[in-house]
């Protein structure tokens, strides 16, 4: 945390409306902390972002973390990724994946990839897309696609646009064996995932939904 004795006061006001209790005050407060970043308020914000109940908020707060050099802000991140507050790592890979530092890479381990909190995985995967070193898809697109099937609409299209990213090259081959599945979900998700990567502006409801009635009905 910052020692605000140390802090000019109007970075000193700025802390205390990111905590106001008016989301429109925190929303100003992290857009003038972008807007003339001050390397001793990196910690604060990335502290804020754990916390902050407002979607806009926190989208304000990563875009202020994009404008300090990423040599503050990535290691603080890094550092993030181990908090058991599911919201802190989630937030911390999404402004990874803003960032875009190669350095991180490392970090965006297996457990991310499958954490059980939906919103941590899915930020993972994304991140993961981003970050991932040339040569190295067809890896990072096994690792994604063994969750084939994994929770709701939703999450399977995040999942399904991760992989669709990571080329036909990584994934043709995956989801030809997803396809085999025992699991009709996996079988599913993965048509509809083969799908979107020949048709992009396909609907993926559309794509889910015709995967289910070739299940059913065996053609």
């Amino acid at each position: 945390m910052i020692d605000t004795a140390h802090t000019n006061p109007s970075a000193t006001r700025l802390i205390a409306a990111l905590a106001d209790g008016n989301e429109s005050v925190r929303l100003k407060a992290a857009l003038a902390i972008g807007s003339d970043p001050e390397p001793g308020l990196v910690d604060m914000l990335v502290d804020r972002c754990a916390v902050e109940p407002n979607f806009y908020v926190r989208d304000m707060l990563t875009w202020a973390l994009i404008r300090f050099p990423s040599e503050i802000t990535v290691p603080r991140l890094l550092a993030e990724l181990r908090s058991e507050c599911a919201q802190a790592r989630s937030q911390a890979l999404h402004t990874l994946s803003k960032i875009k530092d190669a350095g991180a890479w490392p970090a965006i381990t297996r457990s991310l990839l499958r954490d059980p909190d939906d919103e941590v995985a899915r930020s993972a995967w994304r991140a993961a897309v981003v970050l991932v070193p040339e040569g190295q898809e067809k890896g990072l697109a096994e690792e994604l696609a063994a969750q084939l099937g994994r929770g709701n609409r939703e999450m399977q299209l995040s999942l399904s646009l991760a992989l669709v990213a990571l080329g036909e090259v990584a994934i043709g081959q995956i989801l030809q064996q997803a396809m085999t599945s025992d699991d009709p979900r996996v079988r599913a998700h993965a048509r509809a995932t083969e799908r979107l990567l020949r048709e992009p502006d396909a609907g993926f409801k559309l794509a889910v939904d015709q995967a289910k009635r070739v299940f059913v009905l065996g053609k």
